[in-house]
């Protein structure tokens, strides 16, 4: 998202609300994910605190989801944080990408943005060339949907105790819709279609033949489909 936020001068607080404003779409996207989240922690045998303390410290979607299906099959710890990091890798190169415009804030900054970096925060912000990117507008968009979350998930815990088996109304598709609203944007060239198409049918693929680590071995191979195309068409041109 090519957003101008510096055509004119804006004080910091209306920056930060342009970024809540600009995060609006995903955060309200998000909002049956949180509420799975928080039904889906009381029914796997978390308490209220501990369900809300995965969204408030671990913050990250996708890992919860499957973290606590772990937790309901059994799973060992080593084998939750592993998968856990395999699933959160993506935020590495996400950093990476933004490196040139988060290093040079103050720690504070750079701790707070490193925090609040999601898929959703990226998209908004992680397009944007240094001179478009400012800090309070990615503060904005990423703190408020960190809110969003939070306030989700409190709503799902909430119904979970209330409402039996709401984890099977469906609300998992909420999932899907988030990351297809996220990813389509970004096919621009060729590496990165080849790269979601392999990627998707790995996935599928691999998920209905019932493979153990379908998910981990369809993101290397949508990578490794993608370089490979960058790179025969490197070489073409």
């Amino acid at each position: 998202m090519d957003i101008n936020i510096t055509a004119q001068p804006c004080s910091n607080s209306r920056l930060f609300w342009q970024g809540t404003l600009a995060m609006i779409p995903l955060s309200i996207a998000v909002l049956p994910w949180g509420l799975l989240a928080g039904s889906f922690a009381i029914d796997v045998g978390l308490t209220p605190f501990e369900g809300q303390a995965l969204s408030a410290i671990l913050f990250a979607g996708s890992a919860q989801l499957v973290a606590m299906g772990m937790i309901k099959t059994g799973a060992g710890l080593a084998t939750m944080l592993l998968t856990t990091f395999f699933i959160t890798s993506r935020h590495f190169l996400y950093s990476v990408s933004m490196r040139d415009k988060i290093s040079p804030l103050p720690f504070r900054w750079r701790l707070s943005l490193g925090f609040l970096l999601t898929d959703e925060l990226f998209a908004v912000c992680g397009h944007q060339s240094e001179k478009q990117f400012n800090r309070w507008y990615a503060l904005g968009a990423g703190f408020s949907f960190y809110f969003f979350w939070n306030a989700a998930t409190l709503a799902g815990i909430i119904a979970g105790r209330y409402i039996p088996s709401l984890n099977g109304l469906g609300l998992e598709f909420a999932v899907a819709a988030t990351f297809i609203a996220i990813v389509v944007p970004t096919i621009k060239n060729s590496p990165v279609l080849v790269s979601m198409i392999s990627a998707l049918l790995l996935s599928v693929t691999l998920t209905y033949f019932s493979v153990e680590g379908s998910l981990m071995i369809a993101s290397i191979g949508g990578m490794v489909a993608g370089y490979l195309t960058e790179t025969l068409r490197g070489k073409r041109g």
